[in-house]
């Protein structure tokens, strides 16, 4: 029997509540405009974490003004009452493939990336060497990982020229009070407090017009109280690739024209007083080795590089030694794999046909679906999830009324599924309380002497904690 043949409604589970999920969610309830056709859809998104949002809360920087705009734009789908939450259910822990698809139509897929991916050089496993997403966890709080981070490096190099090694370079650079106006949480400002750091060195492998940051996140960077820019003369080199890309992309022309005042300036000006910390902007630097004594990070050696005309890199045999004492690698997300869900181990994604997971064979797996970066890779900016969701989803009311029908598709028998597990789950009810609470911690924030910090949240970082405030 396929699921047309029913009265009920069409049911579809979301892994996952991060932007992938919830626009995947929010273009299902729309199903007329995008099927032409109503569709009557009961939708259930199932998050790993008591709260959501996933990567808008656990991946980007606290200080990103405008990422409140996406989670207010969350927000209000969510919020809307006709999409339900369950926050602190793990898939292949809690809910197996097998439950899923007894109790749903469809299963979608949106669980992003959140590991770093691999950079192979020798010294890779020093004491030092950090993945940059791990930091990020760290710093936004993750529940699951340590409250403490190791911050004892005067000298830190971050390699990669994405908006995450920014991220990364601009939180370890930043003077902590800078960040009390943020939801840090307050072991991520006092961890940051303590630091003795007063250079970070920021490396890419290609020249100027070949970043893959966003001109927002450049432009950041020149914010920062008591922190000097600095930029080398001898790593602006443009080839034919790079005078196209300037002439025709105007993100492109902002980026070097930005780069390119700030070398000027910093050339013009020599009378102004120093910072106490600098953030160093390298280009044309590829890795070779970290360097090392007893275990740990004493340095890292680089080979410069040279544009080969296409705007790709090639080594030059010249090397240079930068002395660190960490280093953190910043070249992009990873995805992990799922338990009964086919992996592509090279791309990090669930093999998949625009949205539709596929088998070993390419065959579509009937009902599994996966949409944002699991299902492209950790390319792109979060505003392309929308268009990833758009096609998965037209994908999947395609392929609607030859689909399986789900055993239990009643709203209340996953409920009673869960509980009969003991899974301490939270809702958005829950979220609500407890976003309310972090809100509150800001409000009853007593500034220090001499600084009139305003608070708008404080994060809670304890799973458990987190759990209570919202199922109490």
């Amino acid at each position: 029997m396929s699921s047309s043949t029913t009265s009920r409604p069409f049911r579809v589970a979301i892994i996952g509540s991060g932007p992938a999920g919830v626009y995947a969610a929010d273009i299902l309830t729309k199903s007329q405009e995008v099927a032409g056709g109503d569709v009557d859809v009961s939708i259930d998104i199932f998050e790993a974490y008591p709260a959501p949002y996933g990567l808008i809360r656990y991946g980007v920087a606290p200080d990103h003004p405008r990422i409140k705009g996406i989670v207010n734009a969350l927000h209000k789908v969510l919020d809307r009452g006709d999409i339900r939450f369950f926050g602190n259910v793990t898939y292949g822990r809690d809910l197996s493939l097998a439950d899923l698809q007894a109790h749903y139509d469809a299963v979608i897929f949106a669980t992003g990336a959140i590991k770093d991916a691999e950079l192979n050089i020798p010294g890779i496993e020093l004491d030092g060497s950090y993945g940059g997403a791990d930091f990020v966890s760290w710093y936004d709080g993750h529940p699951d990982v340590s409250r403490e981070w190791p911050l004892t490096a005067k000298e830190i190099a971050v390699i990669g020229n994405g908006n995450v090694a920014l991220d990364v370079a601009r939180v370890l650079s930043k003077h902590a009070e800078d960040l009390l106006v943020t939801e840090i949480p307050d072991n991520v400002y006092a961890g940051l407090k303590e630091s003795p750091v007063t250079d970070v060195h920021i490396f890419g492998r290609r020249g100027p017009a070949q970043v893959k940051f966003t001109p927002l996140e450049l432009r950041e960077l020149s914010h920062s109280r008591d922190v000097d820019i600095v930029l080398y003369e001898e790593d602006f080199d443009f080839d034919e690739a790079s005078d196209t890309a300037i002439k025709t992309n105007n993100q492109i022309k902002t980026m070097v024209n930005t780069l390119t005042n700030w070398l000027v300036e910093q050339e013009d000006d020599d009378s102004r007083p120093a910072a106490s910390r600098r953030l160093h902007l390298h280009f044309l630097h590829s890795p070779v080795e970290i360097t090392g004594e007893d275990g740990k990070v004493t340095g890292i050696k680089f080979e410069r590089n040279e544009l080969d005309g296409t705007g790709n890199a090639r080594g030059t045999g010249e090397f240079i030694d930068y002395p660190v004492q960490a280093v953190y690698r910043s070249v992009g997300y990873f995805g992990s794999e799922l338990p009964e869900v086919g992996f592509d181990a090279k791309r990090g994604v669930i093999p998949n046909d625009a949205g539709r997971v596929v088998d070993q064979d390419g065959t579509p797996v009937p009902g599994l679906y996966a949409t944002g970066w699991i299902k492209r890779g950790p390319v792109g900016l979060i505003g392309h999830t929308k268009g990833d969701a758009l096609e998965t989803i037209g994908c999947l009311l395609e392929d609607r009324l030859g689909l399986p029908v789900a055993e239990h598709p009643g709203e209340a028998d996953i409920v009673e599924l869960l509980e009969s597990r003991g899974v301490d789950y939270t809702t958005w009810e829950g979220w609500n309380k407890l976003d309310a609470h972090e809100k509150q911690l800001g409000a009853s924030y007593v500034p220090q002497p001499g600084n009139d910090v305003v608070r708008e949240r404080v994060k809670v970082v304890d799973r458990e904690e987190m759990i209570g405030i919202s199922n109490k």
